[in-house]
């Protein structure tokens, strides 16, 4: 009796532990927190550690890789996360061409994507496989009106483009030019440069040349210093706006002196406590520089807000896509990803978020605001 009344008790343990792990969402995270892209990935590896570790009752694993910048290794992760570890959900990678190399891995998984990066390629134009797919981090096209409307305010009439000899670089100026034209203004210069180059004197002449009212930098971080530090140096006398990917330290420790004055259109996160108390958004950012802060004695790269974000769509999906399925299954999976597309008015660090199923990343622009800086450190524009 006493060893049937043991196996008794231990059937039942077992059954429990079964439930236990059913219930338990597994949420794979690749980021490149080595190699090229490290200064993107390793405040994005930083940020996992603020993902919520339970939802209601069920709680949250998070199963993490490290990429090394190699879009390859990307799939070849994302493969192992999902025959593996059978993950729910993916965040990552960190690059843009690393994230549109994953894209079709877990389209043909049907399993949900988030993607914190800056090319809208991941999610535009929607197509079948695009639709596992959710961007993290706002729409150039939110970031560009900014852009448009303080140069309009600003009465920019003529303007010289440079960016990156990228996705991120060509898609700006794909997204830029119909828009700033719309309003009246006139690109009359369009130049490149790659990442990695150390200088860009031919293209700041031949920008020069034009002689626009205005110059509007694509870059990244360090690497966008690199126009802005050469227009000045060259004497230019104009305007020199920038998109979100210089809102980082890292442009205002490269740019120096040069940087000073620089107009970005980025995240209200860099400067929540400059905000008003009105801003939707601001709480939410405002916790999320002080946590990170907490955890890391550094207020948190706007890289970082991507992933922080993702935990905060998840939060918001997994219960509804509970009353669907149970982790680990497709039904789940997809309730998961339905989901995430019905997300609503969410509050987010960047941003209210509203998703439809032409729109998967649904940034609105209350987390955006003008920049510039003085000093060494960012300021609101309130013009």
């Amino acid at each position: 009796m006493k060893i049937r009344g043991f196996i008794a008790t231990l059937s039942v343990l077992t059954l429990a532990a079964s439930f236990s792990v059913q219930a338990q969402v597994k949420i794979g995270v690749i980021t490149s927190a080595t190699g090229p892209t490290a200064f993107v990935g390793i405040p994005q590896k930083d940020a996992v550690a603020m993902l919520p570790k339970k939802i209601g009752n069920t709680t949250v694993k998070y199963i993490y890789f490290d990429d090394a910048s190699d879009p390859t290794q990307s799939v070849t992760l994302a493969k192992k996360l999902l025959t593996e570890d059978k993950i729910d959900a993916l965040i990552g990678p960190s690059g843009s061409p690393n994230a549109m190399g994953v894209l079709q891995v877990m389209a043909e998984a049907q399993t949900p994507m988030l993607a914190p990066v800056g090319t809208s390629a991941v999610v535009l134009p929607m197509d079948a496989k695009k639709r596992w797919v959710f961007k993290t981090q706002p729409q150039d096209e939110v970031i560009s009106a900014g852009l448009v409307a303080a140069m309009v305010k600003r009465g920019v009439k003529t303007i010289g483009f440079i960016g990156r000899n990228d996705p991120y670089g060509q898609g700006w100026y794909k997204t830029f030019t119909p828009m700033a034209e719309k309003a009246g203004m006139k690109i009359v210069a369009n130049e490149s440069y790659n990442s990695r180059d150390t200088s860009v004197t031919g293209q700041v002449l031949k920008l020069m040349e034009a002689k626009p009212d205005a110059v509007l930098v694509a870059g990244v971080a360090a690497d966008a210093a690199l126009p802005q530090i050469q227009l000045v140096n060259s004497g230019y006398k104009g305007q020199i706006y920038h998109t979100h990917g210089s809102a980082t330290s890292d442009f205002i420790k490269i740019g120096g002196k040069q940087a000073e004055g620089a107009l970005v259109v980025g995240p209200m996160l860099l400067v929540p406590e400059q905000a008003s108390d009105s801003v939707p958004t601001k709480k939410v950012a405002l916790k999320f520089v002080t946590d990170y802060a907490r955890l890391y004695g550094a207020r948190p790269p706007i890289f970082a807000a991507g992933v922080y974000d993702a935990g905060l769509l998840l939060q918001h999906a997994i219960p509804v896509a509970l009353k669907k399925g149970k982790p680990g299954t497709q039904a789940f999976r997809t309730a998961l990803r339905d989901a995430l597309e019905e997300t609503k008015d969410l509050p987010t660090s960047q941003g209210i978020v509203t998703m439809t199923p032409q729109d998967h990343a649904g940034f609105d622009a209350s987390g955006r605001v003008l920049l510039t800086i003085k000093d060494g450190k960012w300021l609101l524009v309130k013009d």
